[in-house]
């Protein structure tokens, strides 16, 4: 049986319009932290997999290497912590809220400084200098050793819709009325067209190849989002097997789902629910080694009730879970990785080359949704529902820019109602008001 892991990194625009002004500390504490740890333990294991993407983070990351972003938080862990105001302690201690009871500053921002990078690197052994040097180093390598894997075909890369929006929403919001009456008229295909065509030309510029695949924002997608995009020139795209299940209208079949599918001229494949959930969101309670055990037996299980030729797809977020095992994830990868290469009658395979030798063999009618399966995380509240409004209103009134395509952003919508973080509603509110100035 074939193995399809796919890990996918995400952060949306932090950025606010026309400035360097980073408000959320996200993209950089990932980048030094989570994107170099999973690189490093694939090179290691020699491990083939994909990694996915969105073209809004590469465009931070670059921002961060090329030295141009404005980051408050990271501007606190580089001045002498002597002169850190109680406004910056507080800030550290908000955004890491484990260090609260941290009251010497010079320790607070050593801690906070440390926790920016993987275990691997074995920061507590590190001065604070060897550490500002350190992510410096790894910020400017990070793309490049992106490009490494991929040229040394370790790592398949996908991408994204440019600024992570949900495109069946943005081709047709209606189709999320079920869930939410109330959602305003929002039809601009449009719109998803230019997300897709920006995103696939971004990474040509990145990368220097054009990208073969692509994870829809939050796994979305309907018959009409597949033809956009294969029509923008995507070979393949993955979603969540919920969505298979409905498509189809039959009970869940492993023998269904471990196989690639046709759809409006992409192929595409369907994540094992369970599987990918288990890392995702319950194995940090389990010790490493019981815990890749188990994935080991439900895997075995699995293929033993399938063709050799089956494919299993294993997507799932690639950087927050590590935050919730011990040591980052570290010791729990580092042995899944080692022991399905073990296994002989398991192959982990890049997606792409998958394809090339089993195309797919069934064509699909795809019914709309997400990896949840419904498009209810975005749209069932009444906050969500208003930020629906604001969006199309802005729209009939300015059309389309740049400005609203971050707007555009799921990201926006999965919050609204949900959280009190203030960033997440100035940097909506914000991009719409840019958007009263177009520049198409």
């Amino acid at each position: 049986m074939y193995l399809n892991f796919v890990w996918h990194f995400h952060q949306p625009i932090y950025r606010l319009p026309d400035s360097q002004d980073f408000i959320l500390p996200w993209v950089n504490y990932h980048a030094t932290r989570n994107y170099w740890q999973m690189l490093k333990i694939v090179e290691e294991a020699e491990f083939p997999c994909t990694i996915n993407l969105v073209p809004c983070l590469l465009e931070q990351i670059e921002d961060y290497a090329e030295g141009r972003a404005v980051d408050a938080v990271w501007a606190s862990l580089e001045k002498p912590a002597d002169r850190l105001s109680p406004e910056e302690l507080e800030k550290l201690k908000r955004f890491f809220p484990q260090f609260h009871s941290v009251s010497s500053a010079p320790e607070l921002q050593l801690k906070v400084l440390r926790f920016f990078f993987s275990p691997l690197l074995r920061p507590e052994e590190k001065t604070r200098d060897e550490l500002l040097s350190l992510r410096r180093d790894i910020l400017t390598g990070l793309i490049p050793y992106f490009q490494k894997l991929y040229n040394r075909r370790l790592l398949e890369l996908t991408v994204t819709p440019y600024y992570h929006p949900l495109l069946p929403l943005l081709i047709d919001l209606s189709q999320a009325r079920a869930e939410a009456p109330e959602l305003p008229s929002f039809q601009h295909p449009e719109d998803a067209a230019w997300h897709l065509t920006r995103a696939r030309e971004y990474f040509q510029k990145v990368f220097n190849q054009v990208p073969a695949g692509v994870w829809p924002s939050e796994g979305a997608l309907s018959q009409e989002a597949c033809s956009l995009i294969a029509r923008t020139g995507f070979e393949f795209c993955l979603t969540d097997e919920h969505l298979l299940w409905k498509s189809l209208d039959h009970r869940p079949d492993l023998k269904l789902l471990y196989r690639p599918y046709s759809c409006a001229g992409t192929a595409i494949f369907f994540r094992d629910r369970e599987l990918s959930d288990m890392i995702g969101f319950e194995y940090h309670r389990w010790p490493a080694a019981q815990a890749v055990d188990d994935f080991l037996r439900k895997l075995e299980k699995r293929a033993a009730q399938v063709p050799a030729e089956a494919i299993c797809s294993i997507i799932l977020d690639g950087e927050n879970p590590w935050g919730a095992y011990q040591n980052n994830g570290l010791d729990f990868l580092r042995l899944l990785l080692e022991k399905v290469k073990s296994r002989p009658e398991l192959k982990p395979v890049r997606p792409g080359e998958y394809l090339r030798i089993h195309p797919p063999a069934t064509s699909l009618e795809l019914v709309p949704g997400t990896w949840m399966s419904s498009f209810f995380k975005w749209v069932g509240h009444p906050d969500k529902v208003q930020t629906w409004l604001r969006l199309a209103r802005q729209r009939e009134k300015t059309g389309f820019s740049s400005y609203l395509a971050v707007a555009e952003g799921s990201d926006w919508f999965w919050w609204a109602g949900e959280t009190e973080e203030k960033e997440f509603e100035l940097l909506f509110r914000s991009y719409l008001e840019k958007s009263e100035i177009k520049d198409r």
